[in-house]
């Protein structure tokens, strides 16, 4: 969305100072007319600062090349907008509390989140301690995530979206989508395949290790002491829990396994933007959402620079946007 006003603005700023000649007042009115009739209003204060500008300077009559690059330049923000902005939902389809229990690096959890950040629904987020687990004693559910929605709890991050699709989602018909959808396929394979190779590859050495758990306390509700036993005795647990995935799964080259879901994902996107077109979709949502909290850590580093994700992943955090997250 920046990223087209950006270009946008350039473009035209070159396209106009190219002119010469006399003052035309009539030419800028006619530029404000067309773009303020096609853009958004994040994109007409861009476009209008500029416009000003010109206003008082010596150019000459709008070209017709100027006029097309108008007509240009407003059909690619539309084009833009399509593909990169987040899906907003009916305001009465809205769930009035939403709160998450969560790691904050555990790749469910995290599947959950882009599905709320996606259709920007307001939720806040509790922190769970994963070796005392006390912020979810209350529940006979002892895994995350958990989400309680209006007072309901939902579990399994799957079943959550489900659920949640079925609830808000009212132009879209979840219940209608078959066992062998493409979409369906694909998040089945996020939850059979993809999320098996992630805990070997975060928790590969000690030091990831420590760095995934430095990742983890810095963003929980931790005291210092906290901080301390859950960092080296969490990076100490998961390392072997992590050889112990790796042993059950069958991977060898923990990297290599990274690298080839990577590129069969790319390879599954056949050229779309998405794997939904123009815009995600669910399965969109899970892929990114497991790799979130990995991609700035070691091994999502890696992965981006030795496979063709990297594009995909950059849309999708625009399409995604900021977190709707309610901070307290």
């Amino acid at each position: 969305m920046r990223r087209s006003s950006s270009i946008a603005s350039s473009f035209l700023s070159r396209s106009i100072s190219t002119s010469h000649g006399s003052s035309a007042i009539s030419s800028h009115r006619l530029l404000q007319a067309a773009l303020f009739s096609s853009t958004s209003h994040t994109h007409r204060r861009c476009f209008s600062s500029l416009l000003d500008s010109l206003s008082g300077g010596s150019t000459r009559a709008v070209s017709l090349g100027v006029v097309g690059a108008v007509a240009s330049i407003a059909a690619a923000v539309s084009m833009s907008q399509e593909v990169y902005a987040e899906e907003r939902l009916r305001q009465e389809l809205i769930p009035k509390e939403v709160v998450l229990y969560q790691y904050e690096a555990c790749p469910f959890c995290n599947k959950v989140k882009a599905f709320l950040d996606y259709y920007d629904i307001p939720y806040k987020v509790v922190e769970v301690n994963p070796l005392s687990k006390k912020e979810i004693k209350w529940s006979d559910y002892k895994k995350v995530p958990i989400l309680v929605v209006d007072g309901e709890q939902l579990v399994d991050s799957s079943a959550i979206i489900d659920q949640l699709s079925h609830r808000v989602l009212s132009d879209k018909n979840v219940s209608s989508v078959s066992e062998d959808d493409e979409e369906t396929k694909w998040r089945r394979w996020v939850d059979n395949h993809l999320v098996h190779i992630l805990s070997p590859n975060i928790y590969r050495n000690t030091s990831e290790a420590l760095e995934s758990f430095d990742y983890i306390t810095s963003n929980g509700n931790f005291g210092f002491a906290e901080k301390i036993s859950v960092k080296y005795a969490g990076a100490a647990a998961m390392y072997f829990v992590s050889k112990k995935l790796k042993k059950k799964y069958n991977i060898t080259d923990e990297r290599a396994a990274l690298y080839e879901a990577a590129e069969t994902w790319v390879d599954a996107l056949a050229g779309r933007d998405f794997l939904g077109g123009s815009k995600p979709n669910l399965a969109d949502l899970a892929v990114f959402g497991v790799l979130r909290p990995i991609r700035y850590l070691r091994s999502g580093k890696d992965m981006v620079e030795h496979t063709r994700i990297g594009e995909w992943y950059t849309r999708m955090e625009s399409a995604v946007g900021d977190s709707s997250r309610i901070r307290s």
